[in-house]
């Protein structure tokens, strides 16, 4: 039996002007690793003003402006893992 899951959005808006580009490639190289057929599109939208926000189906789940800091991927991938499927394991990401 075949398991149906949504495929979600998800959103990395990067400032152009402070070079986030990199940051935003490398976490989306690891979204696309751990859940290649759960999401449906990872997009990568340039910005301005040092923004660094990730969107999950248009609900904002992390701003580099309300942290102070960026996400690593531990926490990304387990942000997400929540929202797509909470059961789901992530390995070593998990401890």
């Amino acid at each position: 039996m075949k398991i149906e899951y949504h495929t979600p959005r998800i959103e990395i808006h990067y400032c152009t002007e402070c070079r986030f580009i990199l940051r935003a490639n490398w976490l989306a190289q690891e979204i696309l690793m751990t859940f290649a057929n759960r999401i449906g599109e990872l997009v990568l939208i340039p910005s301005t003003s040092g923004e660094f926000r990730i969107n999950f189906d248009g609900k904002n789940i992390f701003s580099r402006k309300d942290t102070g800091r960026f996400p690593d991927s531990k926490e990304l991938k387990q942000m997400i893992r929540d929202n797509i499927d909470p059961m789901m394991s992530l390995g070593h990401s998990d401890n």
